[in-house]
């Protein structure tokens, strides 16, 4: 099987000289791809119609739109069936000057954060690069607009699928026209991954979802961070800030009398200084299987105070699509359980 989406331009035409077409076909093929997002060769009606029925075994690559809803601030939810008959989440959140896509990485996920819908329903497999270039197009098809910015933050840890997002990054970045300075890639961390990272010489944002100020803390919520010690965690931040020059995100999903105190702030605080880091607090998204509470407006108020006192760059993330089970997995997993009974 050939699967066209995630070729680049000179791929392509390199595909159509080798079965026998001239070398711009090729160039018309990428451009109904990328361009306006075919998803059957049997659309590209510019290509001879002899040559498109003879295509056997070759596919564009696209999967099929199974369910979408939409919150009331816009953000878009949409479940996507695979091939080979798996379920993925993507979303789209809008603003007015941009459209952001939540790209997912894998079918489920290994790292199993308490808190996280994604992690109770375990991991299935990896996705193929063209599998996470599709989710962008098909946002960007359903929502009827240019997606400007992405977040490597759905389903899965991206790195441990490290070599198709690096292949979608290209992808997306050359053929889809999308700024690396425009995407993100958040990893619960993954021992010598982030330094693996840093050799690439990428122009992303490196998003670490810390979610707690110690080790002890940090393993009851991210069980695999058991794996990877915290202060190794931080010592290789501070390596791929001075590797790339660019600074590290930190995300933070505040949970009601467990993560949010005065103590941890403060311990937070000591974490991340001395280094180009920003922190992003986010309230906790409720997700009806884990026993967490969103803390209240005034406690995440007064934690991030206290950061701003310790001089320590932070924001809150305005939470988005609430109504559209937009926290990772919600969807495919209220899904499932309704197929199931």
């Amino acid at each position: 099987m050939t699967i066209l989406l995630g070729k680049s331009r000179s791929e392509l035409m390199a595909w159509a000289v080798q079965m026998g077409q001239p070398a711009f076909r090729g160039k018309q093929v990428h451009e109904w791809i990328y361009g306006k997002g075919v998803s059957q060769l049997e659309e590209i009606s510019v290509l001879p119609k002899q040559w498109r029925e003879n295509l056997q075994g070759v596919k564009v690559g696209r999967s099929q739109v199974l369910h979408q809803v939409r919150a009331g601030d816009g953000t878009e939810k949409f479940l996507l069936q695979l091939e080979d008959g798996k379920i993925i989440e993507t979303v789209g959140i809008p603003t007015n000057k941009r459209l952001t896509v939540c790209v997912s990485t894998q079918v489920g996920c290994p790292m199993g954060c308490r808190f996280c819908a994604t992690g109770k329903g375990g991991w299935q497999r990896n996705l193929a690069e063209h599998e996470i270039i599709d989710q962008v197009l098909t946002v960007q098809q359903q929502m009827q607009r240019r997606v400007t910015h992405l977040v490597f933050m759905g389903m899965g840890e991206p790195l441990l699928n490290l070599e198709s997002v690096l292949g979608a990054i290209q992808s997306l970045h050359q053929d889809v026209g999308i700024s690396q300075r425009h995407m993100t890639i958040s990893t619960v961390g993954i021992p010598q991954k982030i330094a693996q990272l840093a050799t690439y010489d990428l122009q992303v944002t490196l998003a670490v979802s810390l979610h707690a100020p110690t080790q002890e803390l940090r393993r009851r919520l991210i069980p695999a961070a058991d794996r990877y010690p915290l202060d190794r965690l931080i010592s290789d931040c501070q390596d791929y800030v001075t590797k790339t020059g660019r600074r590290v995100s930190f995300e933070y999903t505040l949970l009601a009398g467990v993560n949010d105190t005065r103590e941890c702030a403060l311990r937070l605080a000591q974490l991340v200084r001395g280094f180009q880091s920003h922190v992003n607090l986010i309230p906790y998204n409720p997700i009806g299987v884990a026993d967490f509470q969103r803390p209240t407006v005034r406690a995440v108020a007064q934690f991030r105070q206290i950061l701003e006192q310790e001089k320590v760059a932070v924001s809150v993330r305005r939470t988005r699509g609430l109504e559209a089970d937009a926290a990772c997995g919600q969807l495919r997993g209220r899904y499932q359980e309704f197929r199931e009974n």
